[in-house]
């Protein structure tokens, strides 16, 4: 429970502890309030059975001459009025408790997972390549929830009824302390020993929903990103049962858990109703039967125990969800409190222009478990405003030499420098300003053609002047203005299927130029297009020549044809040839370059 706490505790920033403390004011209230309601049946019941206890009693005796009353039935009336009033100001009490602790969860739930998704985005590149993008979607939407759910409102629900037992159990004491104590420890045995029956059990039940959610997740993700293959082969039925057979297992163990939480109460409440029978009994005994002198602390009971018996079981069921929910607060906790190097700072990043070269220094690179280094003692000059190729085998190591450029892997030997400038982490997002990438794959959303160009920009804030200076320099403005039906506002449909693979590769080429960058990366950006289509794509390149530094990642030779220098990667190594030597490549050298 201790370590249940911290953890939460670490998730939170200081405004979010400042407003756990005035929920536990409430909180506070609340206990504070409840034990009132139940103190004062007492005297009301004690009029009730014996109106002449009015005056052998000195506090009522003086509440009576003090309020001036003649008779009793009208003190009866004022009393039975201050126990309604008592129980109306507690069920707004409650209902202003129940209120802070609700909205205090669930915006905690926005917090985190925004919390958690920054986490994620400010992590290095590298992180990201063993990671399943679809087990960090299901964490940012689903696990959080879950801790939420089933930690953080567990724990708001323990201490608040934990506050109001304490209060209600510590004012029974006071007034009748052998059978209350008697009572107390045989309902928490009880309790208790079915909590620590279950404690394992739940454990391991919480570890294979977290490990059940991700398979969903997964397997979702899988064929829905890939439904055209899926089709195809028809393979509809294969992924049908293995998302079935995923999903059902995260069924079964969240009904189990709810079966141990709920089902137990049952029993429970035997165990609690008995022990309110025994007090009853044990009351009358003491009274020598008589009833007049017992029925004020048994109606103190029997109210107690209507106050106590909701606030116990909320308390088990409160320990119940702590346990099945720990293993996804571990993780949450390790993926935000335990994160290796963050990635720089977002805001107010100036970029770093490119004015004389991009040099690689020596440069050595290995995946974590890879076999063999991807680059080795790589070094290379590429100078302002001209064009390079890099070509080689799949596997050859041009993505990553690429990366390494791109600012989004760092060399584990040597260095790469712009303008004699080393790039660190300290300024990687700087020049990461300065470039515009193409992929092979160009993501679309399903916006307008100028929100798709100016991706990620706020709709009120696009520049519809730098959206169409970039089509124009993409040969794509034509197209938008005569052929599409709302020009730039044309929606482009789910990952922009009402456009042709050419022109979805301009939109991407249009995009990278939307911030007029100083370097243009293109990353096989033409690899899956007809001949065609690529040197339309490849004329639009090749007109920005010598006004932007151009890096092409190609397999085909064809594309990198009027590049000025070009790079041969080979088994980690780089050579460089002039555009028109490519049928004589030489062995790699270890320096190269461009001028």
């Amino acid at each position: 429970m201790r370590e249940t706490i911290s953890k939460l505790s670490d998730l939170l920033d200081r405004r979010e502890k400042w407003q756990a403390l005035l929920l536990l004011v409430l909180m506070l209230a609340l206990g504070l309030v409840e034990m009132v309601g139940v103190a004062s049946i007492l005297p009301l019941i004690a009029v009730l059975s014996d109106p002449s206890i009015i005056q052998t009693n000195p506090y009522l005796r003086w509440a009576y001459e003090a309020l001036g009353f003649s008779s009793v039935n009208s003190f009866l009336i004022v009393l039975a009025a201050l126990v309604f009033l008592v129980i109306v100001v507690r069920t707004g009490v409650t209902a202003v408790t129940s209120y802070g602790v609700l909205r205090y969860a669930q915006m905690r739930s926005h917090a985190l997972s925004v919390k958690l998704l920054t986490s994620y985005l400010r992590r290095p590149y590298a992180w990201f390549l063993n990671r399943h993008s679809a087990d960090m979607g299901k964490s940012v939407l689903s696990e959080v929830e879950q801790v939420v759910n089933e930690s953080l409102m567990p724990c708001l629900q323990l201490v608040s009824r934990l506050i109001i037992t304490l209060f209600i159990t510590g004012l029974v004491v006071v007034i009748e302390p052998v059978v209350a104590i008697g009572v107390l420890v045989g309902v928490s045995l009880a309790y208790g020993l079915v909590f620590l029956a279950v404690s394992t059990y739940l454990r391991r039940l919480g570890k294979e929903r977290v490990a059940a959610n991700r398979a969903r997740y997964q397997i979702a993700q899988e064929v829905l990103g890939g439904v055209k293959e899926v089709k195809i082969g028809g393979l509809e039925p294969g992924y049908v049962r293995r998302f079935s057979k995923a999903s059902q297992h995260f069924a079964r163990l969240r009904s189990r858990f709810q079966l141990v939480r709920e089902v137990p109460r049952h029993l429970l409440e035997l165990v609690a109703i008995g022990g309110v029978l025994v007090v009853i009994l044990v009351l009358l005994f003491r009274a020598d039967g008589n009833l007049k002198t017992a029925l004020p602390i048994i109606a103190l009971y029997a109210f107690a125990g209507l106050r106590l018996l909701p606030a116990v079981q909320t308390i088990y069921q409160s320990l119940v969800a702590l346990r099945f929910g720990g293993p996804a607060l571990d993780a949450l906790h390790r993926e935000l409190c335990e994160a290796d190097g963050q990635a720089s700072d977002w805001a107010n990043v100036v970029p770093l222009p490119l004015r004389s070269q991009i040099e690689l220094d020596h440069v050595d690179f290995s995946y974590p478990q890879a076999g063999r280094p991807a680059l080795r003692d790589v070094s290379l000059r590429i100078p302002v405003h001209t064009s390079v190729g890099i070509v080689g085998e799949t596997g050859a190591g041009k993505s990553t030499l690429v990366d390494i450029i791109l600012g989004l892997l760092e060399p584990q030997n040597g260095r790469l420098r712009v303008d004699d400038v080393p790039i660190e982490r300290s300024n990687v997002r700087a020049w990461q300003r300065s470039v515009g990438y193409v992929p092979q794959h160009i993501f679309l959303a399903d916006e307008s053609i100028a929100a798709n160009i100016a991706f990620g920009v706020p709709l009120d804030k696009i520049d519809q002047s730098a959206v169409e200076r970039a089509a124009r320099m993409a040969k794509l403005h034509d197209f938008v203005m005569s052929e599409l039906p709302h020009g730039y506002a044309t929606e482009v449909g789910e990952r922009g299927v009402r456009l042709s693979g050419g022109q979805r590769q301009r939109v991407g080429i249009a995009r990278a130029l939307y911030h007029d960058p100083d370097v243009l990366v293109l990353d096989e950006a033409t690899s899956a297009l007809d001949n065609r289509t690529e040197k339309a794509v490849m004329d639009a390149v090749n007109n920005l020549a010598h006004r932007k530094t151009i890096i092409m990642i190609a397999h085909r030779l064809t594309t990198v044809r009027g590049c000025d220098a070009i790079f041969v990667v080979e088994q980690g190594k780089v050579s460089a040839v002039g555009p028109d030597a490519l049928a004589s490549l030489g062995a790699p050298s270890s320096t190269l370059d461009v001028a």
